[in-house]
């Protein structure tokens, strides 16, 4: 009943078909998502949600029109013309800068070719630059260095103003499709298999201005990077469309770990092992990584995987975490995740330790699963203390929200003002905690009602 109350709309077609993928119950005591807010305005596909501030996020798409939106109320603030495409990338650009009053500002790239920096506040243009010789397909700003880098089949540092610092020759026709800051002034840009790395520096002598240099090239990958997260000062993760996981090493860019089979039973040997033929590349693509500095969650295919930096391996996983492709995976401040998808779906779960039985004797075939040769008694007392060591986690589904009927793009969490989602069903659903907006109502007309009682004991 609940899902039909808060959706307002049909099962995404998904769900009707009968799958393997886990299933809650109506009742959802877990999940505070019980109300929600449909937000409309957008005409094509939403791809794009990106926080402002603590109550305000922008929203873009397929239309080519950027909205601002209350995060709190779900009021249209602004409604952003300007790009003739669809918008490619979208960030966030706000003043570092102390001595400055601070302004919000977003940066936008189209197919157009063109980029515009906006004004959260007044909702104007501060500049719009058309330069390009192709699509800009990602954006990413630099903090500290008070810059915004543009990739695409070149890689430019802008001003806040969309001035040209500097730029590098002409890449590839692929180009790049995605960034991310690491120590040093340096950044790591996804072009295809390889994985380039780029210094820029700022010269004190104004004649010189600003340079960007590349100073590495890393070909570990066998096939086209799909997604990068930086974990910390120290580290960075990327991840393929045949699903390889490479963790990095931020500062000299060494390969510390790697993940190659996330669909492999065998690596896994508590999920279920599914019957197949080959794996077409939707059901191994590394989609989107997360991370909170102990773990890196990743959506891979349709299932979403727990890597622990520490142990090096996958210490949880839900292979059929939805009916189709994982397409955003986040982590919360508490030990709940939430993953959107192409199904329609956006889902809650909650990594959660197993409880472990004494150790028992452990027969052969357990060495010869994680390749331990020959049981003896020498491997039988290390497998027993392996087991009594190391935690086993597994990830339970606590929420399910079906409110969208396509697939869902992204989402972003505002803390106790909810969960925003956008879809290519072209709308934009906050989701609510049933019980603090109720209580925020109950409080609203309780104040209401003692200042009509103060006014008529006035009168």
């Amino acid at each position: 009943m609940l899902r039909w109350l808060i959706g307002g709309g049909r099962e995404p077609q998904g769900l009707a078909e009968k799958s393997s993928v886990q299933t809650i119950g109506e009742e959802q005591v877990q999940n505070p998502y019980t109300e929600l807010l449909v937000l409309k305005g957008h005409q094509d596909i939403v791809r794009f949600l990106v926080q402002i501030d603590d109550c305000r996020f922008a929203s873009a798409g397929d239309d080519g029109i950027i909205f601002l939106w209350n995060a709190q109320t779900g009021e249209k603030l602004y409604e952003l013309h300007g790009h003739t495409h669809k918008i490619t990338a979208i960030a966030p650009f706000s003043s570092s800068d102390v001595t400055e009053e601070k302004t919000d500002l977003i940066i936008t790239a189209s197919a157009d070719r063109t980029v515009i920096v906006w004004d959260c506040t007044s909702a104007r243009q501060v500049q719009k630059v058309s330069c390009f010789h192709s699509t800009v397909k990602c954006l990413t700003v630099l903090q500290r260095l008070n810059v915004c880098l543009s990739g695409g089949s070149d890689l430019c540092v802008w001003t806040r103003n969309l001035d040209l610092l500097c730029k590098t020759s002409h890449l590839t026709d692929a180009g790049i499709n995605a960034l991310v800051e690491l120590p040093k002034n340096c950044v790591a840009a996804a072009v295809g298999k390889e994985l380039i790395i780029f210094r820029l520096s700022a010269s004190n002598n104004e004649s010189e201005g600003w340079n960007i240099l590349e100073v590495k090239r890393l070909v570990d990958h066998q096939d086209n990077i799909s997604s990068l997260v930086s974990v910390n000062d120290l580290t960075f993760v990327t991840g393929s469309h045949i699903g390889e996981l490479i963790v990095w090493d931020a500062i000299d860019w060494r390969k510390q770990a790697s993940e190659c089979n996330f669909w492999d039973s065998s690596v896994h040997p508590d999920v279920q092992p599914e019957i197949k033929l080959s794996q077409s590349p939707h059901e191994t693509s590394v989609q989107h990584l997360t991370s909170d500095e102990e773990c890196v969650f990743a959506a891979v295919g349709k299932g979403i995987y727990v890597y622990n930096l520490q142990m090096k391996r996958v210490i949880a996983c839900q292979r059929t975490a939805h009916d189709s492709s994982v397409l955003h995976i986040e982590k919360l401040p508490n030990r709940q995740l939430i993953s959107c998808s192409e199904d329609g779906s956006v889902r809650i779960w909650e990594l959660r330790e197993k409880q472990q039985l004494p150790a028992e004797p452990v027969p052969t075939g357990f060495f010869n699963m994680w390749g331990f040769g020959r049981a003896n008694k020498q491997a039988n007392q290390a497998a027993k203390k392996m087991q009594e060591n190391t935690p086993v986690y597994f990830l339970e589904l606590v929420g399910d929200l079906i409110g969208h009927s396509s697939a869902v793009q992204m989402f972003l969490y505002f803390g106790e003002l909810g969960l925003a989602t956008c879809s290519a069903d072209h709308l934009i659903i906050l989701w609510k905690d049933g019980e603090r907006e109720s209580s925020l109502r109950s409080l609203t007309l309780f104040k209401k009602l003692a200042q009509n009682g103060d006014l008529q004991l006035r009168l």
